[in-house]
């Protein structure tokens, strides 16, 4: 199985954030829409990825000044991008090894994804209770 097999599941648009956007105006989008993270992007470039975790670490260290940074300033850069073909095994090992948490889905310079460790795991937990079934299905009409 491919991420882009997650992708099929996902509805709507990607919530992006643009690097010259003040993290307040970003910090209410994370928000409003009850997300964790969003993609950076720079015209159609992915730069970086803002997070819930930048969010504290800029808290700790500038206190209610870090809302008027941009998030440029404070992104996490430069993103780390799968495409829509990576293995989901493949791109859970990434995310374990580099410790992070959401991945932008990128197919040649365009943006057409972005993928959340909770997306993959639920993905494969899915996927092995339906094997279970299916196993279970079988021996009970043996």
């Amino acid at each position: 199985m491919t991420i882009s097999a997650i992708l099929a599941n996902h509805q709507g648009n990607v919530f992006t954030a643009a690097p010259h956007e003040s993290v307040g105006d970003v910090v209410s989008r994370l928000a409003e829409n009850r997300i964790g993270a969003l993609p950076v992007v720079d015209g159609k470039a992915v730069v970086g990825i803002f997070s819930e975790r930048d969010i504290v670490y800029g808290v700790a260290r500038h206190g209610s000044a870090f809302l008027t940074k941009t998030v440029a300033d404070t992104m996490t850069a430069p993103a780390i991008t799968v495409a829509p073909d990576t293995a989901i095994l493949l791109a859970l090992s990434l995310m374990t090894k580099r410790r992070i948490r959401h991945l932008p889905v990128i197919q040649g310079d365009d943006l057409v994804g972005f993928v959340s460790i909770g997306d993959l795991v639920k993905h494969r937990i899915d996927k092995i209770e339906a094997e279970a079934a299916a196993m279970r299905d079988y021996i009970s009409m043996a």
